[in-house]
């Protein structure tokens, strides 16, 4: 975390230099030199004091000069003291949430809506929108097994939201009617209201604590069955939209645009999006190389997760885009969605 004692030790001066560098080049992107500053500053200072305040705060490190003639920028030590300490953010401007409510409140399949939460977000923010389907943690309420063939068993997961899903799998050699059936009623017994997660976690001490009450043949047939769960569930899908926003706002470096382009097509890491809001409600800032999943490319992330009527971080919602921007109203509107989609999603039964 930043060092709060570096803004503690700036005097009034030195604070508004700070807050007018960044602010400027949150607007514009471009380092701002003295003379423009000076016309700025809410006294009357020459050139020359202003350029030594801001020689001062690059020895801070929280300002940066791109060339030797060139004017300051902040460094991400300052983008993240301004953001921590500075930044003053209102609510959500009227018109923004219209606009997010009316793609949040229609009435349409879970997916169809988090895609147009993802295209309003995008919209809004001029940025890249990141939104996370919710998991599916409805727990289990019934298992069977079937044989199919003698190397081929069916196995059959009712969950208690109504959703029923099949796998195919091959069970241990030598399996009985008597043994896929003793693995189905012991399942049931300890699935308890358990979700598929919690099952498996549970399953390998269930298996140990009560090896008594299984042969050694359903007990394979149990670990099997919930293990092709594991191999066959669908990776979360993260819906993307807005890369063409990055191009406009990142175009003199198009390299780190290729580069958190690649990013957003690979899939590998997108469970990781999930556990960067794990630490509790509320929307996060990640600045620049914080930013586990997209450091190489310099950007920043404003993320946070939506909950479900348990009160359980389900998926989450978040902007990308250059370091510069717009904090102090992408953060509100981030938040806002979050909390509405939660909202929304709680009160429906599938």
């Amino acid at each position: 975390m930043t060092d709060h004692s570096k803004l503690s030790d700036l005097n009034d001066r030195s604070r508004e230099v700070f807050r007018r560098v960044v602010e400027s080049y949150l607007d514009t992107g471009e380092p701002v030199g003295s003379r423009t500053l000076t016309r700025e500053m809410s006294e009357r200072v020459s050139a020359a004091t202003v350029r030594n305040v801001m020689q001062d705060l690059e020895f801070l490190g929280l300002l940066d000069s791109p060339h030797v003639s060139a004017g300051r920028m902040p460094t991400q030590l300052g983008l993240r003291l301004f953001v921590d300490a500075m930044m003053e953010m209102g609510p959500v401007d009227p018109e923004d949430r219209a606009l997010i409510e009316r793609n949040v409140g229609q009435d349409a399949d879970t997916g169809v809506l988090l895609d147009r939460v993802s295209m309003a977000l995008s919209t809004l923010t001029q940025g890249a929108s990141l939104v996370l389907m919710p998991k599916h943690d409805s727990p289990v309420s019934h298992i069977e097994f079937v044989s199919l063939a003698p190397d081929r068993a069916l196995a059959v997961l009712v969950f208690a939201d109504g959703r029923v899903e099949n796998r195919i799998f091959a069970p241990p050699v030598g399996q009985t009617a008597s043994s896929l059936r003793e693995a189905a009623n012991f399942l049931n017994a300890v699935a308890g209201g358990k979700t598929l997660a919690e099952l498996r976690q549970h399953i390998g001490r269930e298996i140990a604590a009560r090896r008594r009450e299984l042969d050694e043949l359903a007990a394979q047939l149990v670990e099997s069955g919930l293990a092709l769960w594991d191999e066959a569930a669908p990776a979360p899908r993260l819906i993307v939209r807005g890369r063409a926003n990055l191009l406009a706002q990142q175009e003199t470096d198009l390299g780190r645009v290729r580069t958190l382009f690649d990013d957003l097509e690979r899939k590998s890491d997108i469970v990781q999006f999930l556990e960067l809001t794990e630490h509790g409600e509320g929307v996060r800032i990640f600045i620049g190389s914080e930013n586990t999943l997209f450091s190489l490319s310099g950007s920043s992330l404003v993320v946070s997760p939506y909950m479900n009527a348990d009160r359980k971080i389900v998926g989450a919602v978040g902007v990308i885009g250059p370091t510069r921007l717009n904090y102090g109203r992408i953060v509100p509107i981030v938040d806002y969605t979050a909390q509405l989609v939660g909202r929304v999603l709680s009160g429906r039964k599938g």
